[in-house]
């Protein structure tokens, strides 16, 4: 808000607002409103000539005739409004802006003109308006100050449900992969376990085997096939296990880290020989070998030429990368 519009707030016309504001220098509206209060009875020029001036003028080209006749017809004139009074109140205004401001702030509504001049504040009741004055303007600063307040807090209350928002949304994402990961946990170990449970199946026939040898028997050729079709029916007798194309293959290295690859059955142990060696990268050009735990077989050269589903590797195994002899 302008200085201009604060005087006017204030009850002042704008053009008197104007004229304490220049001749203070612009400093203020105290400065200005001191000023008024000052010259409150005067009456301030609005122009570059003034009714003196021209009264001035004429006088020097009218004669003492003329004056003694101005003076009588001054006489028999109507008298002359001098201020403007409240019916209710009795209070007396020089301008349409005071009545206009009084009427605002007491709700009255009864006004009428007086020949009754206004007398010039005196000091005492100029002290008591710059103080009604400053109040007022300290009302306005205590009610801004209150606005910036309350807008400053709700402010912060924005921001601080934006954090929370923002940390829910963080919470919830995270739950989501934490739970794809034990997802993806649950299954490898289920695979694990296929795996085991075909390699122990596995183990079973080839003892069987041994004692049916031991004991002078010809070992039947069907026998570790109908030990495993007992053990682990869904790998070898059911006609889904014919299905398989792709070979799921866990490999640790031998830095404790694990990899997990998928490769078509058909492709040969090479193909995971090069994915080992593409992913140790320069440490890859040093030889090392893969062997399986269940049962425990090392790779021979011969074996990277045989395709994984030959080898036992499919659907699913488990390989260790080892160092060469």
């Amino acid at each position: 808000m302008s200085d201009i519009q604060t005087l006017q707030d204030m009850g002042f016309a704008k053009e008197k607002a104007e004229r304490a504001l220049e001749v203070t220098g612009n400093k203020g509206v105290e400065a200005a409103m001191e000023w008024l209060l000052a010259h409150a009875d005067e009456d301030i020029p609005m122009g570059s000539g003034s009714s003196s001036s021209i009264s001035a003028a004429g006088g020097n080209e009218a004669s003492s005739d003329d004056k003694t006749e101005t003076a009588a017809s001054a006489e028999d004139a109507p008298p002359v409004a001098k201020s403007l009074k409240c019916d209710e109140c009795g209070k007396l205004f020089k301008s349409q802006d005071e009545v206009e401001f009084h009427a605002a702030k007491t709700q009255h509504s009864s006004f009428s003109e007086s020949t009754e001049e206004k007398k010039p504040l005196t000091e005492e009741e100029k002290k008591a308006q710059l103080a009604l004055l400053e109040e007022k303007m300290k009302r306005k600063r205590l009610e801004r100050e209150e606005n910036d307040k309350r807008e400053a807090q709700e402010r912060e209350r924005l921001r601080i449900k934006s954090g929370k928002d923002m940390l829910e949304a963080k919470r919830k994402m995270e739950e989501q992969e934490m739970k794809k990961i034990m997802d993806q946990r649950r299954r490898e170990k289920q695979e694990e376990k296929a795996a085991r449970d075909r390699v122990r199946a596995q183990i079973e026939a080839d003892k069987a085997a041994r004692k049916a040898k031991q004991a002078g028997e010809s070992p039947s050729p069907a026998a570790p096939v109908a030990a495993q079709v007992t053990v682990a029916p869904a790998v070898t007798s059911s006609p889904a296990s014919k299905t398989y194309t792709n070979a799921r293959i866990q490999i640790r290295m031998m830095d404790g880290t694990t990899l997990v690859e998928t490769f078509d059955a058909k492709e040969q142990l090479a193909a995971v020989r090069l994915f080992v060696q593409l992913k140790l990268g320069e440490a890859g050009t040093s030889s090392f070998g893969l062997m399986t735990n269940f049962p425990k077989k090392v790779f021979a050269s011969d074996d990277y030429d045989v395709p994984l589903d030959k080898l036992g590797l499919v659907p699913s195994a488990v390989l260790i990368v080892t160092k060469a002899p």
